[in-house]
């Protein structure tokens, strides 16, 4: 299973070598369900996600990916197991920069191979795009002054700010809201099967609330979830 292990508090590493955060306690329920005896966690990053799937270095990944149009040519994805919403982070000492609209001609950082990036390309006139292979070194160089913004997850921009004592903040309003599924090779529908109903059921049964309570901020999953329209991806 691939994530980038260096996305907190979506998965990261826990000091050593062990992968934790909401996406790892997904993976490893999830492989208790469908009676996997072990995961065998590989740290990536999304340039790299539908190119190891398809060359089969990967089972799936379960790593944050947006599920869009064109990765499904590519891969195949699961329902939803999370929604997030990616914001813009300035420095706390920025005043200049209020929502998007200031964001032209600026240095945005942004992770390479994610739809912040493609965002930022197409969508931020003379944007001078910074990309990084994971969010955390992206926002650390917003900290140091080598960017003026970084598009990122809200709940990893607030958790770096308070666990890492970065001096950044969200700024405006929401910038995407992005449905997130775990991807793996298509035409797997035996597996795709197996993965939606085991998501079904942590839905259900409470399991995906428990880890967005302890992982993002007191959310509750579960109840985000509801409000998308899972037979859209499914």
């Amino acid at each position: 299973m691939a994530l980038t292990e260096a996305n907190p508090p979506w998965n990261f590493l826990d000091g050593g070598d062990h992968p934790v955060g909401y996406d790892a306690d997904v993976a490893n329920e999830l492989a208790r369900r469908l009676r996997i005896g072990r995961v065998d966690f590989v740290g990536s990053d999304f340039a790299s996600f539908v190119g190891g799937i398809r060359a089969d270095r990967f089972d799936i990944v379960i790593s944050g990916q947006t599920i869009t149009a064109r990765r499904r040519t590519q891969v195949d994805f699961s329902r939803p197991y999370a929604v997030n919403e990616v914001s813009i982070f300035i420095r706390q000492d920025n005043d200049a920069i209020a929502g998007v609209k200031d964001l032209a001609g600026k240095k945005i950082a942004v992770s390479e191979g994610t739809t912040q990036a493609d965002f930022a390309r197409t969508g931020i006139p003379e944007a001078d795009v910074r990309t990084y292979k994971n969010a955390t070194l992206g926002l650390t160089d917003l900290a140091q002054g080598r960017a003026d913004a970084a598009l990122i997850s809200r709940f990893q921009g607030v958790y770096l700010a308070q666990n890492k004592g970065l001096p950044v903040k969200p700024v405006g309003p929401t910038l995407q809201r992005e449905v997130l599924g775990m991807s793996f090779r298509k035409g797997s529908l035996p597996f795709k099967q197996a993965v939606d109903q085991a998501i079904n059921a942590m839905i259900a049964d409470g399991t995906l609330s428990t880890f967005s309570r302890r992982w993002l901020n007191g959310i509750d999953m579960a109840a985000e979830l509801r409000e998308v329209q899972a037979s859209q991806y499914s």
